[in-house]
């Protein structure tokens, strides 16, 4: 039997891709074979910029973080330090919320990390 390239299955396809790739410039969003590896590639970045966005959100928290806690007379490192001294379980995400929202409960945060935190800089966790 003869291979049919012009059946109802072929335009579904065709048509599924050439719908995904609307809005694409010139060739891309008309011609299928263009539009194919547009949209291919276009899945591609989606993918791996889902994966990067979670890393640029913990960058912005961690400026956001870092800000506050100068405002407050501490670093970043020593108050990320002082919470996991003082045995404080908050995420970088609610921590940036509050950075940004509630100053006063940053404000108390700070302060309990500081006093978490040994006198000397350089003293060892075992002692």
């Amino acid at each position: 039997m003869a291979r049919v390239k012009r059946a109802v299955n072929a335009h579904k396809k065709r048509r599924a891709i050439l719908a995904q790739a609307s809005g694409y410039r010139g060739q891309r969003s008309r011609l299928y074979r263009k539009a194919k590896e547009q949209v291919t590639h276009s899945l591609v970045y989606n993918y791996n910029d889902r994966k990067k966005r979670k890393g640029d959100f913990r960058q912005l928290w961690i400026q956001r973080i870092n800000a506050a806690a100068r405002a407050n007379g501490m670093t970043y490192n020593r108050f990320i330090q002082g919470l996991k001294a003082a045995n404080v379980e908050v995420d970088r995400k609610i921590l940036a919320e509050l950075a940004v929202n509630d100053a006063n409960a940053f404000a108390t945060l700070v302060e309990v990390a500081q006093k978490a935190l040994p006198s000397d800089v350089n003293a060892s966790k075992a002692a």
